[in-house]
């Protein structure tokens, strides 16, 4: 209430591109203390640029990074928007298969990289399996990325979209990507974890130690004006300069998480548990899961196939509905398991 009832002249005037100079200096404060132990190194505010969520940063930054056929590798199941962004900025994406886990093989992330690549975007915890990447994962992907870069002459950017980093498990941290590769930029939101996503507000972060922070700083705050955004929103950046170490209670997710793993396994689904985020990703009891996510429609369960996230046979369900609405879709994911048995039966006479 208090930013709202500020009455200060120039307060809902123009700002610098980059955001609010007041909140940049916090958010360089907040990364420099939540970082220090392992980077060693401060953050400024020439390392933040405010954004329209992080959608619009991912957006800023390839826009920054990319030159025509620039090949930016994603790692499956991923975010499926990751195409059109990079399409966005004629860019090309090329997939790397995580493993049966969902976690990532540096071997397979190696054989990707090639004379065209310029980024690897990585997503933890993940959208749709709610994978955590571990630091010894992050580490190895730092080592690949340095010794490719060493070999094609190129630096190649980690892309880290960070927005459900909060949201972890059984008192899990998803850990910093800064100290395993230098070439990094982080991506986030505050949409998920003060769960206020039609604000529309979050921030690129540029590691302190890569070479070339300035000049891509200058670069993603140019392009933060040129595509349309502008500004991100000058009333919520305020308020969220005091909130940067708050957070919504997030144990309901976990809560929520756990009760329907547990009851979707009971009644015959196969899923890996996830460590963070909202969702659940569990496997298609049919090899169809466009097919399969229809049955559940019938059920009025809403699901979004794995196909569109770049793994067959998969589906994602959201954890954001009241606890007692997802107790009320049980028997129909039942219901639908059912119908999937006799119809793969059928089909397979």
């Amino acid at each position: 209430m208090d930013v709202a009832r500020d009455d200060k002249p120039g307060v809902h005037g123009y700002m610098p591109n980059a955001g609010i100079l007041e909140v940049r200096d916090e958010v360089a404060k907040y990364l420099t203390e939540i970082n220090w132990d392992e980077l060693n190194s401060f953050f400024y505010n020439n390392h933040v640029i405010m954004t329209v969520g992080a959608a619009g940063g991912l957006n800023c930054v390839l826009k920054s990074i990319l030159d025509p056929s620039d090949e930016v590798l994603v790692i499956a199941p991923y975010f499926m928007e990751y195409s059109y962004y990079v399409d966005n900025h004629s860019g090309v994406v090329r997939v790397v298969e995580a493993d049966e886990d969902f976690r990532p093989r540096a071997e397979s992330i190696n054989v990707a990289i090639n004379k065209k690549t310029k980024a690897l975007l990585i997503n933890s915890p993940n959208n749709p399996t709610g994978v955590v990447y571990s630091k010894e994962e992050l580490n190895t992907i730092g080592d690949v990325l340095s010794q490719a870069s060493l070999k094609y002459k190129r630096d190649i950017v980690l892309i880290s979209d960070e927005p459900y980093k909060k949201i972890v498990f059984k008192g899990k941290k998803a850990p910093s990507v800064f100290a395993s590769y230098p070439n990094t930029i982080v991506v986030t939101s505050f949409s998920k974890d003060l769960s206020i996503p039609g604000e529309r507000l979050g921030y690129v972060a540029i590691n302190p130690k890569m070479v070339e922070a300035e000049d891509l700083s200058t670069a993603v705050t140019l392009s933060n004006r040129i595509l349309g955004s502008v500004n991100a929103p000058a009333l919520i950046q305020r308020v969220v300069q005091r909130l940067l170490h708050d957070q919504a209670d997030l144990n309901i997710y976990e809560e929520r998480s756990i009760f329907l793993a547990d009851a979707l396994i009971k009644r015959g689904y196969e899923l890996k548990e996830p460590e963070g985020s909202f969702y659940l990703f569990p496997k298609s009891p049919i090899p169809d899961d466009l097919v399969f996510t229809s049955l559940l429609r019938e059920e009025n369960i809403l699901a979004v196939p794995g196909e569109g996230f770049g793994r067959k046979g998969y589906f994602r369900l959201s954890l954001c509905l009241d606890k007692k609405m997802i107790e009320k879709s049980l028997d129909g994911f039942s219901r639908a398991l059912e119908k999937s048995r006799h119809l793969f039966s059928e089909e397979t006479q």
